[in-house]
């Protein structure tokens, strides 16, 4: 069995047309490892960085590659995320 299958591993479209994030609260079980996919599509606009002073981090999309970011589940919590210019909101929730 891989360690991988013992993660918690959850997917967000990134896309301006759609009004952001998809979906954008993602759940996360407490004390479980957790993994957050950004999935970029074509129509990035100012969505081409993601941004959370919760959880400390910025990480630039390119349109091409899903970035891939490791989510602290040790203490429950709700944790925001926005595109680079603060007009798309996400949460993170971790119970």
């Amino acid at each position: 069995m891989s360690i991988f299958s013992k993660n918690q591993i959850k997917k967000v479209v990134v896309n301006a047309d759609n009004h952001g994030y998809k979906p954008d609260v993602v759940p996360f079980k407490q004390g479980k490892p957790a993994q957050l996919k950004f999935i970029p599509s074509d129509n990035m606009g100012c969505m081409n960085e993601i941004v959370s002073k919760d959880l400390g981090f910025d990480h630039k999309l390119d349109g091409q590659k899903e970035v891939v970011v490791d989510i602290p589940t040790d203490h429950a919590g709700t944790y925001n995320y926005a595109c680079g210019m603060d007009m798309f909101h996400g949460k993170i929730v971790v119970k």
